[in-house]
């Protein structure tokens, strides 16, 4: 083969290359942007919401907001909590709920896809607290 041919084939790979990156950062910026605004606006309140809630029926959980990221933690164990964060390693940026939760000996992990930080709304956030809250509260 031509060394003109694969110095074009592989300047052309480092050409898009490049491009993709560039167009993945600008994604993660308007994502991280768009994700600032959904903890300030729904998720925290929506937390603290719940949190309400749950301390009204007998189960002691706080909020908690580390960089980025807002945290239903249990006051009793510190291993039981809910969390949404955003995932900005893909593709394409993705608010993430995790849950953990503390069994005997093991800590139970769990990660789920929520959605995009732009078109997420309370109904998508309240849907998977509650979904995710059902092994806290069973007695």
């Amino acid at each position: 083969m031509d060394i003109a041919d694969v110095k074009k084939k592989v300047a052309g790979a480092m050409l898009r290359a490049r491009n993709r990156a560039a167009e993945r950062r600008a994604r993660t910026d308007s994502a991280a942007r768009a994700y600032e605004v959904f903890l300030e606006r729904i998720a925290m309140p929506l937390f603290r919401q719940v949190a309400n809630v749950l301390r009204a029926e007998g189960y002691v959980f706080d909020v908690f907001t580390p960089a980025g990221s807002v945290r239903l933690m249990s006051e009793r164990n510190g291993d039981d909590y809910i969390e949404l964060v955003l995932e900005t390693s893909g593709d394409e940026p993705m608010v993430i709920g995790r849950t953990s939760r503390r069994r005997g000996h093991r800590t139970l992990q769990t990660e789920t896809a929520i959605g995009d930080p732009e078109a997420l709304g309370e109904d998508d956030v309240l849907a998977f607290v509650v979904k995710a809250l059902e092994p806290f509260v069973e007695r």
